[in-house]
């Protein structure tokens, strides 16, 4: 399947799991969600307690600062050899996996779990890959999760990748496919995350099919993008750019030794559709330390057309960048310590295009001093006391989406999270790379 980027991966699944016991206990949300919620990840560190977890095997961001580090990123090898070792998982099995998804939020969020070329991946801002970044890649985000992959015999994905099938020619037949079938796992997620159910695709029929409906999308992409004839443009990441920029990094670093091909040449992914109603985009609201108030205000007043108005408390401000339509500017919600304002701004587009600058420029050479934050109850737990000052953002549109980038190139990076918090993607399969 090199035309269109896939690789048909050996998958390991854990075995001998009671169900509804010890199997709710092996899947684990994506790492760099809670960033700022430290007694989230001590509810799901009790909740996988007594049983093998894919969160031995990751390294959750709000952790990374801590002064362990180093010997976390052993554990989790130590753990991924000794899972291997002990027999955890059953025999590999080479073929996708159709997954359904029940999210708090949603229900039946389709998607395909399949290992991507990385050599038809590129991240930097300029390149144009059939595997496209959609957001900005923060560097200094890499060196430790390339840490973390360099030397681990596994990898367990939380990469995104979406396509553009308006007319869903592939996801809901595969789901037609299975209905009558048995799944290869089903199990609620902790933390009251909803549920998850995964079906093997192994016949010479089922690749076949994946193959001939995402070649069709590949060739009607080079008439609806922009310069796709040259570079054409099937997959744009949709969530986990930074994990996936680090095992290109990884890949990078092995090519430059000499080596021509290797399981690290490609990394899971599970594949989503645009276009899936159970899919919404949602904004990444900013969190922005050592500034009050006053000092925000003065600081966004650089934006063209700039208004500023004063709302009565964050629920007020929550209720109203919700409702705003996007259609002419932009405008954000302000929250510190009590105080509250709507800012208005006539910079159309995207709202992060151009509010990102400013922060930026704020932070210098201390991006620390900006967090990234999924949900508006997280936003007004840290910003209404005063020691942060917080930013909502108005609701991202995912039409066009594909356009915008191919055209534009990445958005500026945290620009848009495909749902809430608890709706992302859980850890379950795992691949061999080493």
């Amino acid at each position: 399947m090199n035309n269109i980027g896939l690789e048909i991966p050996f998958i390991l699944l854990p075995k001998n799991m009671k169900v509804n016991e010890e199997i709710k206990k092996w899947p684990v949300i994506a790492c760099d969600q809670f960033t700022q919620d430290r007694d989230y990840w001590e509810k799901a560190k009790a909740a996988a307690e007594g049983a093998p977890s894919t969160l031995n095997m990751i390294f959750p961001e709000i952790f990374l600062t801590d002064d362990d580090a180093p010997q976390r990123i052993s554990a989790i090898h130590s753990t991924m050899k000794n899972y291997l070792k002990d027999g955890v998982f059953a025999p590999p099995r080479k073929g996708f996996i159709y997954i359904e998804r029940d999210t708090p939020y949603q229900k039946k969020r389709r998607g395909l779990v399949a290992a991507v070329d990385l050599e038809m991946y590129e991240w930097q801002p300029d390149a144009r890959p059939l595997i496209r970044c959609t957001e900005g890649t923060v560097t200094e985000r890499l060196p430790p999760r390339m840490e973390i992959r360099r030397g681990a015999p596994l990898e367990l994905p939380h990469v995104l990748l979406l396509i553009d099938d308006d007319t869903n020619s592939l996801l809901s037949a595969l789901g037609e496919k299975v209905k009558n079938t048995s799944p290869c796992y089903n199990t609620p997620l902790m933390m009251e995350s909803g549920n998850v159910t995964g079906w093997f695709l192994d016949t010479e029929s089922d690749i076949a099919f994946v193959k001939e409906k995402l070649e069709e999308l590949l060739k009607r992409s080079i008439g609806r993008y922009e310069g796709a004839q040259e570079k054409p443009f099937l997959f744009a990441v949709g969530d986990g750019n930074h994990s996936l920029a680090a095992a290109k990094g990884i890949w990078d670093e092995m090519k430059k030794s000499g080596v021509t091909d290797h399981p690290c040449r490609y990394a899971l992914v599970e594949i989503e559709n645009i276009y899936d109603p159970a899919i919404e985009f949602e904004p990444i609201h900013r969190v922005v330390f050592n500034i009050d108030y006053d000092k925000m205000i003065t600081l966004l007043s650089a934006l063209p057309g700039f208004l500023c108005k004063p709302a009565k408390n964050a629920q007020e401000l929550v209720k109203v960048c919700k409702e705003f339509s996007g259609k002419s500017g932009n405008m954000f919600g302000i929250i510190c310590g009590g105080r509250y304002a709507i800012i208005e701004t006539s910079a159309g587009g995207i709202a992060t295009a151009c509010l990102q600058p400013l922060l930026d420029k704020f932070a210098g050479d201390n991006p620390q001093l900006i967090d990234y934050i999924h949900g508006e109850d997280e936003v007004i737990r840290l910003s209404d006391n005063g020691k942060a000052c917080g930013i909502l953002l108005p609701p991202v549109q995912k039409s066009g989406l594909f356009e915008t980038v191919a055209r534009l190139g990445p958005l500026p990076r945290k620009s848009f999270s495909m749902g809430h918090s608890a709706e992302k993607r859980f850890y379950f399969e795992c691949r061999a790379i080493n």
